[in-house]
């Protein structure tokens, strides 16, 4: 049988280091070297002066249950890291889902009659227009009824990836900003937005300029002409 040597510390040592706190083996090897003690003797007297009237045995008893604690709080901290990085890596794989959609909302004159346009584009040749009067209303109004009706069909072909394209800064700012930023006048049509985009798994809306959002705007203009002749039949 190998007697412990000096470079092998022995399970009582072990169990010293393991439960005293950093500051408590700092005191311990400045006492060991002041006394001319070994390690363990020297932090066993430091243990024991903290444990006081409740004893040694009490107070490695409490240690080992806190070190117990933490460790499995690092474990399901660790686990739910690795479940999260596999969520991410599922939700990136396979084919990529290059959904693309663009709106536009008009109102003739400023509040007006109201059109609709927009266009979704998916990976297997989808491709879907709208175009139809949407009412009275301002142009804000327009635009969010646009977004909504490009989302709702959206959600309907199970469109994944999604990324919307318009080119109103009240709107694109107004969906993607602050809950408290939002324009109380729209709160509603932003609910109903949100929650589609919600529905839609990568789904975002970005801002673009006005002259790279030509087939929306000529989709709702057609909307706002239907509805001055619908008017006039």
């Amino acid at each position: 049988m190998t007697e412990p040597t000096h470079a092998e510390p022995t399970h009582a040592l072990a169990q010293l280091v393991a439960a005293a706190f950093k500051a408590e083996r700092g005191a311990s090897r400045k006492l060991a070297a002041r006394a001319g003690i070994s390690e363990e003797q020297a932090l066993r007297a430091t243990l024991e002066q903290r444990a006081g009237a409740r004893g040694l045995a009490a107070l490695l008893d409490e240690r080992a249950a806190l070190l117990a604690a933490e460790t499995a709080r690092l474990a399901e901290r660790d686990t739910k890291r690795a479940l999260a990085r596999s969520a991410r890596s599922d939700r990136h794989a396979g084919p990529p889902a290059p959904w693309r959609a663009w709106f536009d909302g008009s109102a003739h004159p400023n509040p007006g009659r109201c059109g609709i346009g927009a266009l979704l584009t998916g990976p297997d040749g989808e491709h879907i227009e709208i175009a139809r009067p949407a009412g009275y209303g301002n142009s804000s109004e327009a635009e969010y009824q646009a977004l909504i009706a490009v989302l709702e069909v959206a959600v309907a072909h199970g469109a994944r990836g999604l990324t919307v394209h318009g080119d109103s800064r009240v709107v694109i700012d107004d969906v993607n900003g602050p809950e408290l930023a939002g324009a109380r006048s729209l709160r509603d049509y932003r609910a109903r937005a949100r929650a589609l985009l919600g529905r839609i798994d990568g789904a975002c809306v970005r801002w673009l300029p006005r002259h790279k959002n030509q087939a929306a705007d000529a989709l709702s203009q057609r909307a706002v002409a239907a509805f001055g002749l619908a008017g006039m039949a």
